[in-house]
């Protein structure tokens, strides 16, 4: 008997994670969140902190990057994200994109602030580059950069129907973030613990927005890339299920019994 056909194990494995990427994204942060909270508050040395400033402080700082840098880490800073509101307000699509985006926004950094109330890890000294106030666990810059580019990011594959400029505009934003966070070790107001916990509270954080805040703001998509996956998911279901529209006499399985001929009687002509 021929054997029935299975498919692979990567194939299953590759749209088990696809379907589930949010709770995949959500434990890996999770778990690293946790790993280094467990570090800073139980040891003095954390070290992805040393290998951070041996690296960043003592090997990369120069003359001509610092003003780079500090350049950088404005773009989180509160008028950078304003023009950037405006600008996502007008042109993004929804209801109310722009108040998504700021309601974002103000959640974020209210959870900064009450994350970094309840750690109360102080900020490195000796080697900062600007001035900075405030606990340094989690990052703010980190937290607020990965929030709203993050969200933006998710808005691009929402709607956006062009996979090159899904992918460019995600590259783009996922550059900002990476190098914000950068900045903030490299000016020496944050340890680098600082800014991996504040770029993972904030993917925590997203998939809830994303999840249950976002789709209250904005629309549906119409991205054709999410209507295919759709279809596919119910055509199954519509194929097993006969059209109401046809008609009822092709689903008759009763076959037709031809009429019993006529007897004729005696003396009735032929």
């Amino acid at each position: 008997m021929p054997q029935s056909h299975r498919t692979p194990w990567t194939t299953r494995f590759a749209g088990l994670c696809r379907n589930h990427w949010r709770t995949i994204v959500v434990c890996l942060a999770l778990i690293v969140l946790i790993a280094i909270l467990e570090d800073v508050l139980f040891s003095d040395i954390v070290r992805m902190d040393q290998l951070a400033y041996w690296l960043v402080v003592l090997h990369m700082r120069t003359d001509w990057l610092t003003p780079v840098m500090t350049s950088v880490t404005n773009l989180a800073a509160p008028v950078p994200l304003l023009v950037m509101l405006v600008i996502v307000a007008a042109f993004a699509p929804g209801r109310r994109p722009g108040w998504c985006c700021a309601l974002n926004l103000v959640l974020v950094v209210a959870l900064n602030e009450l994350l970094k109330y309840i750690v109360h890890r102080p900020r490195p000294d000796g080697f900062r580059l600007i001035s900075e106030v405030g606990y340094s666990f989690p990052s703010g810059h980190s937290m607020v950069s990965m929030a709203f580019f993050g969200l933006l990011v998710w808005m691009i594959w929402r709607y956006e129907r062009d996979r090159t400029m899904r992918v460019l505009w995600s590259l783009f934003f996922g550059a900002v973030i990476f190098m914000v966070g950068f900045s903030r070790i490299y000016l020496g107001v944050h340890y680098a613990s600082d800014v991996v916990a504040g770029f993972c509270v904030s993917l925590v954080w997203l998939a809830f927005y994303t999840r249950v805040v976002a789709p209250l703001f904005l629309p549906k998509p119409a991205n054709p890339r999410h209507s295919s996956a759709l279809a596919a998911r119910i055509a199954p279901e519509k194929a097993a299920r006969p059209d109401p529209t046809m008609d009822t006499a092709m689903w008759n399985t009763t076959p037709d019994v031809p009429p019993a001929p006529k007897h004729r009687r005696m003396g009735e002509g032929r």
